[in-house]
């Protein structure tokens, strides 16, 4: 998957995702985490969202890692709401923050 993103082939990213899915894979932070990067470079941050929902209701821990990814990909798409509502949400949670994540959520509401 990271392999993919990196190579901007964000839909076979989420297709190999999508088929560890279904085929009863364990989903781990470290998948899941290059899922959203492939988003956050494609600039498709509503998937990015979708995957950080997807990690909640598989009960998969999630980083800061992938909330900066989703967090930059709201804020490349001028999301800055959604990019905010992100950076909150680490706050309730166990995540700590890093200087990405502040440079993320700024650069959102630039």
């Amino acid at each position: 998957i990271d392999a993919c993103a990196r190579t901007c082939m964000w839909t076979k990213a989420l297709e190999l995702f999508s088929t560890m899915a279904q085929s009863q894979v364990q989903l781990n932070t470290i998948t899941c985490g290059a899922a959203i990067s492939a988003c956050e470079k494609a600039g498709e941050w509503e998937k990015s969202l979708r995957l950080v929902s997807v990690m909640a209701e598989m009960q998969v821990e999630s980083s800061a890692i992938t909330f900066n990814a989703a967090i930059s990909a709201c804020e490349k798409a001028g999301e800055w709401e959604k990019a905010l509502q992100l950076f909150s949400m680490i706050g309730q949670g166990k995540l700590q923050s890093s200087t990405i994540t502040f440079s993320a959520a700024i650069s959102a509401c630039e």
